[in-house]
């Protein structure tokens, strides 16, 4: 199941998408937010007039109280930044307010020379979760997947002893552009980068370091993760840098195309 978040009539609205032949199509107005029911199938909802995905203003389809990040969870993408492989999750936090929606510009800000994309897998959490167990199951506490761009200012980020500043800017999370339950990263889930059409990055959850169900019982032991939280899973390697002009692109399985256009601010 699918659902998003786009402009109707000046407000933001939730829809259900379903998939027709050749187009996929909001069928049902979401009456509440999704993480508010823990599952999309428990939300109450009404039949609207059919819009194509393709047609709608696509707002970012959460709205976390934090985006909770992971670094170095590919073992290829921490070699190629000369990193060593972690022994545990490396967590960080982007702030809510550098959210943006699909579509949206991501600006290079004027203090920093280099500004990277990071495409990556998000996770939405669906049910309040804390201090899970070792073996607790933590899918029913997921409530769907997205696209994220852990968009990075580099050489802030090898400047500052810390990554706030670095990963902080307004703009610097692009998220989207549909939630879809569809995923199963335990499986495996291809995560890629393009840029002005050029694949960048191309990577698999196959390959994480750590597990996702690793990752939600770690960080769960440190801070709560409330419904409409986001986690952002780590980035494959081939990260480089993005120029004024520019367009990025993150794809995910199932979820479709998040896409920015890159400006100076």
């Amino acid at each position: 199941m699918k659902y998003c978040r786009f402009a109707l009539n000046g407000n933001a609205a939730y829809g259900l998408i379903e998939n027709t032949p050749g187009k996929e199509i909001i069928t049902r107005l979401l009456l509440a937010p999704p993480e508010t029911h823990g599952q999309v199938e428990d939300v109450p909802s009404r039949r609207m007039e059919p819009l194509p995905v393709a047609e709608a203003t696509l707002l970012s389809p959460v709205v976390p109280s934090k985006i909770v990040c992971v670094g170095r969870n590919y073992r290829n993408h921490a070699a190629e930044l000369g990193n060593t492989v972690p022994a545990e999750p490396i967590i960080f936090l982007k702030p809510p307010s550098s959210i943006i929606h699909p579509g949206q510009s991501i600006k290079r800000p004027k203090m920093s020379e280099r500004v990277d994309y990071e495409g990556e897998l998000g996770v939405v959490i669906g049910r309040a979760c804390h201090r899970l167990n070792g073996d607790e199951d933590v899918r029913p506490y997921i409530l769907g997947y997205t696209c994220v761009n852990d968009v990075t200012a580099r050489d802030l980020q090898q400047k500052d002893e810390q990554w706030t500043r670095a990963k902080g800017f307004d703009t610097f999370c692009p998220v989207g552009p549909v939630v879809s339950d569809e995923i199963d990263p335990w499986a495996g889930a291809e995560v890629e980068t393009r840029v002005n059409g050029a694949q960048r990055q191309r990577g698999n959850t196959r390959d994480f370091i750590f597990a996702l169900d690793v990752l939600v019982r770690y960080i769960s032991q440190v801070m709560t993760l409330f419904p409409g939280d986001l986690i952002s899973t780590g980035t494959p390697e081939g990260v480089g840098p993005l120029l004024a002009g520019d367009r990025v692109e993150v794809q995910a399985s199932c979820v479709g195309v998040l896409s920015n256009p890159v400006v100076n601010e």
